[in-house]
């Protein structure tokens, strides 16, 4: 590595403008997580530390900075889903991650139309071009290197049922790119696209 290298360590300080952990590990696909709660209120919110884990079973988590009301459903409830967030509902996902009332649901909020799923009983975005039907698998306190517990929760689920708009999917193939995925970048508010010029092939060894 260049000796031009900014070493710091994150226990004293990054010594820059914005933390730029989150930008390092990025972009990052974002978990849009709806859940209801036990009353039936329903919850939808953007998480950006989230990906996929596991392909058998399939299972995808997210971590929740705080014990949020995302979290309490999944614990109440056992279910979530994943929404992906396209070019088209960029504005509806950043509305929802406007901090309400436990008994206020986002989903009305934000002006979003719910689908019903098939396997859980949680809605999901109908507008959404894919969707991942979840049942909690485990949901996790993190604790640090020393040991001491983090006001941060780590949720796994197994994806149960997929909804994909079949118009992107091409010759038996789901087309990335052409859903028009929006990413989440580092800073206060960076995002990312993706396009199919941007795509390129490699083959393991």
């Amino acid at each position: 590595m260049s000796d031009r290298s900014h070493f710091y360590q994150p226990s004293q300080g990054h010594g820059l403008k914005h933390d730029p952990f989150n930008a390092l590990v990025a972009p990052r696909p974002i978990g849009w997580i709806s859940t209801k709660s036990s009353a039936g209120v329903l919850n939808i919110a953007p998480y950006s530390f989230f990906n996929a884990f596991n392909y058998h079973p399939p299972i995808i988590g997210f971590a929740s900075i705080g014990y949020k009301d995302t979290v309490k459903n999944i614990q109440e409830t056992g279910e979530f889903c994943w929404n992906l967030v396209s070019a088209s509902l960029v504005d509806a996902m950043n509305k929802t991650s406007a901090a309400l009332p436990s008994d206020k649901s986002e989903f009305e909020f934000a002006g979003l139309s719910t689908r019903q799923s098939k396997i859980i009983d949680v809605p999901n975005v109908a507008a959404s071009p894919s969707v991942l039907e979840c049942r909690k698998s485990q949901i996790i306190q993190l604790t640090g290197a020393d040991g001491k517990l983090v006001d941060t929760w780590m949720v796994l689920g197994e994806v149960v049922g997929v909804h994909i708009d079949t118009a992107f999917i091409q010759d038996g193939v789901y087309n990335t790119a052409a859903a028009k995925p929006i990413l989440r970048g580092g800073g206060a508010g960076d995002y990312f696209s993706i396009d199919s010029a941007q795509r390129f092939s490699i083959n393991r060894p």
